[in-house]
């Protein structure tokens, strides 16, 4: 996973309409207001908010997360950013809000797109879901990321999710919307082998030996570390610019060209 990626909840569009998005799994429900009232004005400009994210949202939903973009959709997904991010202008990052799971919709960033590209291409691999979890409830000026891909190889593993990629960090709010990532580690887990694999180690007609019952719960129980930094070196690190975030979207962009990020609001994945 590369080093640039800093890698539902309701959207509300009004009070009538209820809608599923293809596989983003966002669903959109009515919004209302209870106990309270708002100024005409205050409704109009939250309902052309839900309006910019929901044309964002539109824009990127045929790309399979940015892997299959016209130069004319590229244009008008960053015009659609552009207008979804001009609402969070010169707000401090709330991150109360930022804690939490958020699913990839979309993303420009080349270190992704290579992982998605080499699962549309190689027979031998896929990639699932690919989440960013935020751990930064009750903290002042940082937290923990984590970069997670949920991956898998046919036949050997299970569909879409036989894997578990996991790029860690360290992060400090270093201005107002920009935070400065430090990489600490990658980690595999959450081995789920396939059906064929597990009846090829232990058949299901044969009585299960020890040993091979051993072999199955040691790759279920597998799990690999590896530290992306040196010991009295400062570790990998980057800047990512949060540019807009509420309840249940978050956008990104690596500073220095790495690509923007598109997110929605999911489910804890633990």
């Amino acid at each position: 996973m590369g080093m640039d990626l800093a890698f539902h909840s309701p959207l509300y569009l009004s009070s009538t309409t209820r809608t599923t998005w293809p596989n983003s799994r966002v669903l959109v429900r009515p919004f209302t207001f209870r106990n309270f009232s708002l100024p005409s004005s205050a409704l109009a400009y939250d309902s052309e908010l839900e309006n910019k994210k929901h044309q964002l949202l539109t824009s990127v939903q045929d790309t399979q997360r940015g892997l299959l973009t016209t130069p004319d959709q590229r244009f008008s997904i960053e015009e659609a950013l552009v207008n979804v991010e001009a609402y969070s202008m010169g707000q401090p990052i709330n991150l109360t809000n930022l804690d939490g799971t958020w699913r990839l919709q979309y993303t420009s960033a080349p270190d992704v797109l290579i992982l998605l590209q080499a699962a549309a291409t190689l027979p031998f691999f896929q990639v699932g879901q690919i989440f960013q979890k935020f751990e930064c409830r009750d903290q002042s000026n940082g937290g923990v990321i984590r970069n997670v891909v949920r991956w898998s190889i046919p036949n050997l593993l299970e569909e879409q999710e036989g894997a578990t990629l996991i790029v860690s960090a360290k992060f400090t709010v270093v201005s107002v919307r920009n935070i400065y990532l430090q990489f600490q580690e990658i980690t595999v887990q959450d081995i789920n082998i396939s059906e064929e694999l597990q009846a090829l180690i232990a058949p299901a007609i044969l009585p299960r030996s020890f040993i091979s019952l051993q072999i199955l719960q040691y790759l279920r129980a597998f799990k690999a570390q590896i530290p992306v930094r040196d010991p009295g070196r400062e570790s990998v690190g980057g800047l990512y610019y949060l540019s807009y975030l509420d309840d249940n979207m978050l956008l990104g962009r690596a500073v220095g060209g790495g690509g923007v990020f598109v997110f929605t609001r999911a489910q804890s994945l633990y």
